[in-house]
């Protein structure tokens, strides 16, 4: 168990070390090219809009970053879809929309535990902090059970389903919440499904 420990951290090590290398090199954002920079994502119709400046923008204010209602400026500055890129997470969706034609997910981390009884499902530890903005895979997956989908089996639904399934429901609802997410290499989300909380 503790090699598998070892042997993950070196290969997240190496991944990372990989990552900044083909950055460009010599920590600087010039040899970046605009794919590998992931696009500003736009903010839910139902959060605050900050006013545009008109003053110019330096290099730095230039910056894609992820824009959410609840984002903090420190937070915004890596990408959540980035830094989970071809990972599993478990996570708690606070909204969801529909945005230029792509899905967007308010998620932040959060703790599943298997609660076995009468009746075998999870138990969701919600998360702390903030939430972060993660597009929807054009081609990405939707699959809910109990509650949220009609079956305690998953079964795949729209993306238009699962907005207006979700936002049906009230924030204190929704906290009890849990979403298994994949994300392919560029961050975005391939495969969303809901956990079966009778």
């Amino acid at each position: 168990m503790l090699t598998s420990r070892r042997r993950t951290a070196a290969l997240a090590a190496l991944a990372c070390l990989a990552l900044s290398s083909c950055s460009g090199g010599g920590g600087g954002d010039e040899g970046r090219t605009a794919a590998s920079v992931p696009a500003a994502v736009p903010a839910p119709a139902s959060s605050p809009a900050h006013p545009p400046s008109s003053a110019p923008a330096s290099p730095a204010a230039s910056a894609p970053q992820v824009t959410s209602a609840s984002v903090s400026p420190a937070a915004s500055a890596t990408p959540a879809g980035a830094r989970w890129a071809g990972t599993k997470q478990f996570v708690q969706i606070k909204d969801a929309w529909m945005s230029g034609g792509r899905t967007y997910l308010a998620v932040r981390s959060a703790r599943k535990q298997s609660a076995t009884g009468p009746i075998e499902a999870w138990e969701i530890i919600p998360g702390h902090g903030t939430y972060a903005t993660v597009p929807l895979a054009r081609d990405g997956r939707i699959l809910l059970s109990v509650p949220l989908g009609d079956d305690s089996f998953p079964y795949a639904y729209s993306a238009t389903e699962f907005i207006n399934r979700l936002k049906a429901e009230s924030p204190s609802f929704r906290e009890g919440l849990g979403f298994d997410l994949s994300f392919d290499a560029n961050g975005a989300v391939v495969r969303l499904q809901s956990l079966y909380t009778p």
